[in-house]
């Protein structure tokens, strides 16, 4: 896990923003954890914001697209993909990432990226914001979604 080099949060004016959350129901604990920094960081930033759960990370792309369709500013995308046995994991992070991707250049809107991608449940809740935890990717995708909402829209005029 490395955390070093990541930037400094906080302190943004969300205010007149429209982000949607959209979360994976898979391994609970952790995507709640997710959720919870999101939606702190959205508060801070005074932004209006709404949590859209959907099965799994496969379908955060579709959901946000659907999310930019609905006027979303931006979206934050909130998922949980841990290795298993078989080469699932590597199928279901690449789409995953791969529709994200498309999805927010298609819009020409913002994804804020927080679908771990892990070995296994430790690296979880470890990243997830909880008690004890080292990171707080949810907070981090949220602040990343906020801040470069601000930049295209200053880019745009």
């Amino acid at each position: 896990m490395s955390g070093a080099g990541a930037p400094e949060t906080g302190d943004i004016d969300g205010r007149g923003l429209n982000v949607v959350i959209v979360a994976g129901t898979w391994h609970e604990t952790i995507s709640n954890g997710l959720i919870a920094g999101a939606e702190r960081v959205l508060d801070a930033a005074q932004a209006t914001h709404r949590l859209v759960r959907v099965p799994g990370s496969f379908e955060l792309a579709i959901a946000a697209q659907a999310a930019f369709a609905g006027g979303a500013d931006a979206v934050v995308a909130l998922g949980v993909i841990i290795r298993g046995g078989t080469p699932h994991f590597e199928y279901v992070s690449a789409a995953t990432t791969d529709g994200l991707t498309r999805v927010a250049l298609d819009a020409g809107k913002p994804v804020g990226f927080g679908v771990l991608t892990l070995d296994d449940e430790q690296q979880g809740v470890d990243r997830a914001g909880l008690a004890g935890s080292k990171e707080d990717k949810g907070a981090e995708a949220a602040d990343a979604a906020l801040r470069t909402a601000l930049v295209t829209r200053e880019l745009r005029g």
